[in-house]
């Protein structure tokens, strides 16, 4: 890792002091950067009333305007860039299924701040020089399967870069290159581990010890679901291509205690999601990025829509950030309750004979939100076990999340599969 032997960077253990120093002069020069060289950002700043030299502690960045993914979008493809196109030496960018895509860009130095701090999110993860690292993630304009890549590189490993798809093929190169590491989304990793299973792999004979899961939300009852079957420490990673791609905060194996973030290189906040307000460590809320060592991008005070709260470090001196809860904008409303994919999970995740495969749709009875959850079962069952699981877990949801539904037990494999992302809601109210 740059600046520093393979192992803990210096900032890793510095003191709290040492560590706002640092961000203070580091945000400082960012905010003097965008606004000299991005007019979004100066007209920005220059429509709120402040000008780079109105921060003189971290608190002061409260009185900078927020960044959306709107900003991004109205400013397709390049408007946000605050270098020249010409030191612009690649390009990623969001699916764009809602809309324009969001493109990102970086410098050389962008990337290999990237690698660096992927690389440091790897260690931090377990992973060690000459691990052999099998990568799951997507390659291409998603951020995940380069990201994850140039990190494990630049860390000293050997990379399997296998990426999404050909889930067969997965488990045959599983179990040919025996790798440490799997570095992959969480939905997909269960398809990997239904294979596993149908191939009949004895997971004690291979060498994989660690999965570094990210790009979507998943919960503590899916950890250990994919901890006891398949024998392996299950670590978060978080990330977001507008912030900079995976690497932004890492899950430490020895604590297992949510997700430090790299703070030397990213400031957090968290925001009431309707107010703006700045909310305290502890309160939960929106969590807001803002970087401090991009050049060809940088983002102040990005509205991630993820909610979260901030921690105190354990295993570094950086804050940690608790497991993403669900998304603002992946909030269901049903019948006036406030509900997330997340905490059904956790409850399909308690009931024995239910796979954490699942789908949740929504419809209209007249006027009134209606909830179908269809589930698989782990195996083949009779009706009248079908029946009784339906009725544990509907009336599971009813006592914890507080709405009515209807659940379906759907035979094993019958629910589709991710290769990425897992599409975990359908809303057809508007159909």
């Amino acid at each position: 890792m740059t600046g520093s032997k393979i192992g803990l960077h210096a900032i890793e253990n510095a003191s709290k002091d040492e560590l706002i120093a640092l961000q203070l002069k580091r945000l400082k020069k960012t905010l003097n950067h965008v606004y000299t060289h991005s007019p979004v950002y100066k007209r920005k700043f220059d429509e709120a009333g402040v000008h780079p030299d109105d921060l003189v502690d971290l608190s002061d960045l409260s009185k900078f305007p927020f960044t959306t993914k709107a900003d991004l979008r109205d400013n397709y493809p390049f408007g946000m860039f605050s270098l020249p196109n010409e030191d612009i030496v690649r390009l990623h960018a969001s699916s764009g299924t809602t809309g324009k895509p969001t493109v990102v860009g970086y410098s050389q130095k962008d990337i290999d701040t990237w690698a660096d701090i992927v690389a440091r999110s790897i260690y931090a993860a377990g992973g060690r020089p000459k691990d052999i690292v099998h990568i799951s993630y997507g390659y291409g304009l998603f951020t995940g399967g380069m990201g994850a890549h140039y990190g494990a590189e630049r860390l000293g490993c050997t990379v399997v870069p296998m990426s999404g798809g050909q889930t067969a093929k997965q488990v045959q190169l599983i179990q040919d290159f025996n790798p440490d590491i799997i570095m992959v989304t969480p939905s997909y990793m269960l398809n990997i581990a239904d294979e596993l299973v149908r191939q009949k792999v004895d997971m004690s004979k291979l060498n994989l010890r660690t999965g570094i899961f990210g790009a979507e939300p998943w919960t503590e009852a899916m950890r250990h679901q994919m901890e006891s079957s398949l024998g392996i420490d299950a670590v978060d990673i978080y990330g977001l291509s507008e912030v900079m791609g995976p690497g932004v905060a890492q899950e430490c194996i020895e604590t297992k205690d949510g997700l430090t973030i790299w703070e030397d290189h990213f400031y957090p906040e968290i925001i009431d999601p309707v107010t703006g307000e700045v909310l305290e460590d502890g309160e939960e809320g929106e969590l807001v990025f803002t970087s401090l060592t991009k050049e060809a991008m940088p983002v102040i005070r990005y509205r991630t829509r993820d909610l979260t709260r901030l921690l105190p470090g354990t295993s570094r001196v950086m804050r940690r950030m608790d497991k993403i809860n669900g998304r603002s904008d992946d909030m269901m409303i049903i019948r006036g309750v406030n509900v997330f994919p997340s905490q059904i999970e956790e409850l399909i995740c308690k009931v024995d004979g239910l796979a954490p495969h699942y789908q949740i749709e929504l419809t209209k009875q007249g006027n009134l939100d209606s909830v179908t959850i269809y589930v698989e079962s782990t195996k083949a069952i009779s009706h009248e076990v079908q029946r009784g699981l339906e009725k544990t877990l509907l009336t599971q949801i009813k006592t914890y999340v507080g709405i009515s539904s209807s659940v379906v037990i759907t035979p094993p494999h019958s629910i589709d599969r991710s290769e990425g992302k897992a599409q975990r809601v359908l809303d057809n109210r508007n159909k």
